[in-house]
Formats: structure tokens, C-alpha cells, sequence
């Protein structure tokens, strides 16, 4: 039959979803199931064996990437181009709907797409005229906060009360609409809000699409924010054929306004709505799929399916306990260099965290090793901004005539040297022949400044002053500490907020890690622990993100956080730092993120194919000191029998049995009766949030440790403390 090339690759449970009669269906797609197989074939389905017209359907996704590997897909399986087909990412689709009505949404003829980093300058510049100091609230985080908004569909005169009664964002976020406005100015989540508003408040436009797209699919729809879930369901309305494919387990994207919801609630929302379920994998190993399986079921809020192979059972998991993240990677590594000498290739290796700053420790043992690497979906550690504005500092410290340095952190955070002021200096180095940093002391001098630029110019180059004196007396790691929190740096990426704000902090403090394992190994090879040490460290800073670490090669270990590797896949795989506090990550516990959490473990196991190395260690440098670290409740939920024997999990964490608050007898209790254990998050009046990590004696000497977020470790006994279960 001519269908049969269409559904002669598919299994039975992809060829149900395929050929279901038009009208709402759900397809939960497993990892690893063939969810692009599903999409595509069922848009070549409709247009061969339907009779449907290609220009009436949409198929919309989430990268440019995927967009086009599905109508490269579709187009093959057509024989022909996909002619008049709408396949494309919600932006680039909502950008076409936006050039054909512009007078309808209000935009002026050459309206211009703005990405992140013009947006965040447009930002600025409203604070300026506004009068707001970036020091009151970072740019970046007023960014955040409206694409925020826009992503759940609130305007500046429309935002919840919540919201309102902070003026200051509402009175920026209000300007920065009307700048954008007059200049044209459209950005991201401009696009995807300005394209529901046209939508849903034009009728002719909206009939319109409702009338022309007699089928709309979605990929990736776990993912979809509220915005992009409107979006799609005003184009299904009239027809009510809406094809939407995702897995709900792999929803690891809240934290940028992804809703889960849209998929667990698609049933209710849409009336007579047909499930498929997509379990048959063709990734990973039946003992792989069977710990992912087990992580999964442990969450409520899930759709619920099992993935299954009828591959080969596979090689038993392997959990390693390391003696420290030093000890971990070395481990990890040395795994790598031995599978390389086997003939196995390099690209096949990924190593996987979760936070963005424990990439340091494995960078380093590569580089020593020579093998080559590649930092997925971000940058080496050392060419991060927020690491490279530290060293700036440190650089300046030991050399005040570093113009790039000078440059770089002089108002970084903004204390009030503007663009005037500098360019000023800058003239006045050209014509004498100096630095920037003579150039500046000579402007102080011939009161060539406004009173308020020449203060704080001084400010600064005491606070430099400050930190070179202090570079004699310090260790290294202390001097560093002492540096990211008095520049301001720490403080100024506290009061952002989100994912990549918390990276940016992790990574800083990860740079107090390096500091001092940097003393330890010059300490190891008889070098003086103070003093020069620190042009040492500025050395090493420099030259281990050069010629070694930035070999060009394809044959490259993969390193990448978490939500990096989403979509990937790789022989083996290591998902490391498998501690309470890091993964699942304290924050999101606190939170009550806890299921995202194991949703994005689920993810880390299935991007293996073959083996997986589930690592964590017993003690881990945090903010330059050691600090005690608790096995990840995750590797406990592993079943035992899946798990090599000389490598066995760690048992889960225990309740503290010591008397206590609340008088419960064995068990420690809160002041509220919750029983507190080892892993959990507390709460403490003057310390704030931190996470149980060890307990010894009995009665009235019973104690325990704690790491608060803030504080670090602290031990205190259970009898005195005031300690509240988050």
C-alpha cells in the first residue's frame, strides 16, 4: 500500500498514534521512544493517507534545530518539499504571524527582534533616564523579571497585586513597554506575548488561523509556558485536532516558566481527548531503564508509564564514593583514559552535574590527563564572566597597571562610574602615555572629575589598595573570599534571580574551591603558601583555558549540566555529585521542587546507552573548606540488585536517634513534632536554611552538624537549638 513506508518503521504503539482519528490527542513519549518519529510521520500521515492539505497544518517546537530535522524528516518521507507547511520554533512561528499583521498587533513597519543582550541594554537605559541605581536592583534581574511576566501573559498595567506593590520594577517594566514601543523594539518574550494579544483581541486575524490550521502539533509540550500553551490552544479551537507529544517526566524546566500542568491537566481541557503512550525504548539497557523507572514512580504528580527495551539486559550500574570532588574526578577520569586505550572514543563519555561550578574539578584532571573536552551549552569555568570579573580584581591587586583588568571591573558592579567618567580617563591615558589606573589617579589629582566621580573612582582604587596589602597576609582561598564579597560581586548576583543567577554564585564561591585546592597542590610541590601564590594562581587562571583546553576536535569528552544534556545521548554516561544539598540541590528542596528534581535525574539515567557511573564523595570543598556530604536520597531509591556488587548504593538516610527537641524519645523532632533527619532542611533564627549532615551522642550531648547555605557548618547541640523542618 502507498501508506506503507509511513508505518512500516513504527511499532504498534507508534502506528495507534499516527493513524488516530483527527481530534485531541496526548502522546507521552518515554526517553528515547521515538517521539520525533511519532510527530513527523503522523504530519506525513495526514497529508498522504488524509488528503490533508500541507498549508493547513502548524507544527510548532522549541529549538531551531529541532524544527529543522522535522520538516527535513517530512520532506523525505514525502519525496517532496514540504511546500506551504508551517514547521518551525513558537518564536520564529510567531515572528511570521507578527510580519503579515503588523498594523493589526501594533508594530511599526521595520520592527526589529532584540536578543538577550540588547534587551538587557534597553533595560539599562530606561533605569538611567528613570534615575534608578543598578545597585538597587541589577538590570539582569529586572530582565528576568519581565520576560517573567510575559511569559504569563501580564503587561505593565495588568500585573498581579504581588507585583504591583514592588513600584520600582512595575515603574521600569511600564517605561521600558513604552521604549520599546516608540523605538520599534520587539524582544523575545515580546514575540511570543504580542502574538497571543493579536490572537486573542483580533477576531478576523484569530478566525482567520483558526479557519486555515486544521491541525495543530506540539513538541516538547511539558515544556510549553502559559503563553505558548494559549497560543496553541486558540489555533485549535475550531477544529479541536491538536496532536500534542512530550513526556511529562522529563519537565525539567520550571524554573524558566515551564508548566507541567498544561500536560497533566490536557485530559480535562480538552473534552474526549485520546492518550498514547510511547514505552518501548531504543536508547539504553534494560538495567538502566529499570533505575529510571524506579526514581520516577517515587513521584505522585506524573501521568505515570515504564519504559522497557527488548535490547539486552546490559552491564550492572556502578556507584563510586569518593574520598573528595578532587577524589571523584580522578576516578571518573581515570575510568575515561582507560576506555580511550581501548579504542572507545572520546565523544562517548559525558560527564553530567548538576551545578555548572563542579565542572572545575573535572576540567582539571583532563587538562592534566591531555584529553581533549568540550563544556556543552556553556563555557569553560575560568572564562565565565563572573569568574573572569574576580580575577579582574585579583589581577589589579597584584598589578595595577593591567588595563584590561582596570577596564573590566571598574564599575563592574555599578558604583557609579559612567561612561563620562571613564572616557575622561581614558583620553587623559592616551595623551600621557599611562594606565588607567595612572590616568585615574592623575584625574583625582588635577580635578579633572565631578566631586561624585572622583569619590568613587578613589573608593575603588582603595579597595584595590586594600586587596594588594591584604594578598601578603591571607591564604589564598581567604583572599579570594574576602575579594568576590567586598567588590560587591557576590552581593550584586544575590539580588538577581533565577537559575543562572544561582550558577553564577555557585561558581563564584567554586573559585574560592580553586584557590585553595591550588595552595594544597603548591604546598605538595614545596612552594611558600602566602605571598606570591597569588600571581601563581593568576598564572594557572590564565594558561588552563588555553592551547590545551581549547584543542578543536570533534573526539571530545562531553561535559554538561543536566539540564544541558535534555534530547542527548552517549555510551556511558557519569552523573556526579550524587549528594543531598547539591543534587537533589537544596534550593529546589526548600522549595518544594523536589519531584523537578528527580524528573531531571530520571533525564540524567536515560542519556545513557550502555553504562552509568552514579558518583558522589564524603566530603566536598564549599566556599574553600571541606564540609561533610550525605549520599543523595536518589541512589537509595535505586534497587539493589541493579547495582555492581563491589559498588553497592549507599543506604538511605537514617533518622537521628538522640533525644531531643520535642521529646519524642529515640527520634530527634522540630518544635512541631517533624521528625528531622539526616539530609533534611532546617531553618534557624539567626543561621537561615541549611541541611542536617551528621549527629553523634546520646541525651542531653547529643548534637548535631549542619550546613547552612550562609554560614557554612555549624555544630550545635539538639537540647538548645530552635530548629524548624522546611
Amino acid at each position: 500500500m502507498e501508506e506503507s513506508h509511513i508505518l512500516r518503521p513504527l511499532n504498534d504503539a507508534q502506528r495507534k498514534a499516527v493513524t488516530a482519528p483527527p481530534g485531541p490527542i496526548l502522546v507521552l513519549a518515554g526517553a528515547g521512544s521515538g517521539k520525533t518519529r511519532a510527530l513527523v510521520h503522523r504530519i506525513t500521515w495526514l497529508v498522504e493517507s488524509m488528503g490533508v492539505r500541507p498549508w493547513s497544518i502548524i507544527a510548532m517546537t522549541f529549538t531551531n534545530k529541532a524544527a529543522k530535522e522535522m520538516r527535513s524528516r517530512v520532506e523525505e518521507l514525502l519525496g517532496m518539499p514540504a511546500t506551504g507547511l508551517w514547521i518551525g520554533t513558537f518564536h520564529s512561528l510567531g515572528l511570521r504571524m507578527l510580519r503579515l499583521h503588523r498594523e493589526e498587533a501594533g508594530l511599526p513597519e521595520e520592527f526589529e527582534v532584540i536578543d538577550t543582550a540588547d534587551q538587557l541594554r534597553q533595560v539599562k537605559k530606561t533605569m538611567e533616564v528613570l534615575r534608578i541605581d543598578e545597585k538597587a536592583i541589577p538590570p539582569r534581574q529586572v530582565a528576568w523579571r519581565i520576560n517573567s511576566c510575559k511569559d504569563e501573559g501580564h503587561r505593565a498595567h495588568n500585573l498581579p497585586e504581588a507585583v504591583v506593590r514592588d513600584g520600582v520594577f512595575s515603574d521600569i517594566y511600564r517605561e521600558y513597554e513604552k521604549r520599546c514601543q516608540q523605538l520599534g523594539l520587539v524582544d523575545f518574550g515580546e514575540l511570543l506575548l504580542r502574538t497571543y494579544e493579536l490572537l486573542k483581541n483580533n477576531q478576523t486575524v484569530r478566525e482567520h488561523y483558526q479557519s486555515k490550521f486544521e491541525h495543530v502539533l506540539i513538541d516538547e509540550f511539558q515544556d510549553t509556558n502559559q503563553i505558548q500553551f494559549l497560543c496553541g490552544h486558540l489555533l485549535s479551537q475550531a477544529h479541536q485536532s491538536i496532536f500534542a507529544v512530550g513526556d511529562d517526566d522529563q519537565s525539567i524546566y520550571g524554573w524558566r516558566g515551564a508548566r507541567v500542568e498544561n500536560m497533566l491537566g490536557f485530559e480535562r481541557i480538552y473534552s474526549g481527548a485520546t492518550v498514547f503512550r510511547l514505552e518501548q525504548n531504543y536508547r539504553s539497557s534494560s538495567r538502566i531503564l529499570n533505575a529510571a523507572n524506579a526514581i520516577i514512580h517515587r513521584n505522585s504528580g506524573r501521568l505515570g508509564k515504564d519504559l522497557w527495551t527488548d535490547g539486552p539486559e546490559g552491564d550492572m550500574i556502578r556507584v563510586y564514593c569518593g574520598s573528595s570532588e578532587t577524589d571523584e574526578a580522578r576516578f571518573v577520569i581515570g575510568r575515561i583514559e582507560s576506555a580511550i586505550e581501548k579504542g572507545e572514543s572520546r565523544r562517548e563519555h559525558a560527564i553530567l552535574y548538576r551545578s555548572n561550578a563542579q565542572s572545575r574539578a573535572f576540567e582539571e584532571q583532563l587538562l592534566s590527563h591531555n584529553i581533549p573536552y568540550a563544556v556543552y551549552g556553556g563555557m569553560r569555568f575560568f572564562e565565565r564572566a563572573e569568574i573572569k570579573n574576580a580575577i579582574a580584581y585579583l589581577r589589579l591587586a597584584v598589578n595595577r597597571d593591567s588595563d584590561p583588568s582596570f577596564d573590566r571591573v571598574v564599575n563592574m558592579p555599578p558604583r557609579g562610574i559612567g561612561d563620562r567618567t571613564l572616557d575622561i580617563v581614558r583620553d587623559l591615558a592616551a595623551r600621557q602615555g599611562a594606565s588607567l589606573w595612572q590616568a585615574s589617579r592623575l584625574a583625582i589629582e588635577t580635578s579633572a572629575l565631578s566631586a561624585r566621580a572622583s569619590g568613587s573612582l578613589k573608593q575603588f582604587m582603595e579597595m584595590i589598595e586594600e586587596f594588594s596589602s591584604l594578598s601578603n597576609d591571607l591564604n589564598l582561598d581567604d583572599l579570594v573570599d574576602h575579594v568576590i564579597k567586598k567588590s560587591g560581586l557576590l552581593a550584586y548576583h544575590q539580588n538577581e534571580r533565577g537559575e543562572a543567577a544561582l550558577s553564577r554564585i555557585q561558581n563564584l564561591k567554586e573559585l574560592i574551591t580553586a584557590a585553595k585546592s591550588y595552595s594544597i597542590g603548591q604546598l605538595e610541590e614545596g612552594f611558600g603558601e602566602n605571598g606570591n601564590n597569588l600571581s601563581r594562581f593568576l598564572s594557572h587562571t590564565a594558561l588552563e583555558p588555553g592551547e590545551r583546553g581549547s584543542e578543536s576536535s570533534d573526539d571530545c569528552v562531553q561535559l554538561m549540566s543536566l539540564h544541558s544534556a535534555k534530547g542527548l545521548e552517549f555510551q556511558t554516561v557519569y552523573l556526579c555529585g550524587m549528594e543531598e544539598g547539591l543534587f537533589p540541590h537544596q534550593l529546589s528542596v526548600s522549595e518544594g521542587n523536589l519531584e523537578e528534581e528527580r524528573r531531571l535525574c530520571y533525564v540524567g539515567i536515560t542519556r545513557a546507552m550502555r553504562n552509568l557511573y552514579l558518583c558522589h564523595a564524603r566530603s566536598r570543598y564549599l566556599y574553600g573548606r571541606p564540609a561533610p556530604c550525605v549520599p543523595s536520597r536518589f541512589l537509595s531509591e535505586i534497587p539493589r540488585e541493579l547495582v555492581a556488587a563491589e559498588m553497592d548504593i549507599p543506604p538511605p538516610p537514617q533518622q537521628i536517634e538522640v533525644p531531643g527537641i520535642g521529646g519524642s524519645g529515640s527520634v530527634w523532632t522540630d518544635s512541631t513534632g517533624n521528625a528531622l533527619e539526616l539530609g533534611c532542611t532546617v531553618h534557624h533564627d539567626k543561621f537561615g536554611e541549611g541541611t542536617i549532615i551528621q549527629a553523634e551522642g546520646r541525651g542531653d550531648a547529643a548534637r548535631v552538624q549542619i550546613h547552612f547555605s550562609q554560614a557554612g557548618p555549624k555544630w550545635l547541640v539538639c537540647a538548645y537549638a530552635r530548629l524548624r523542618r522546611v
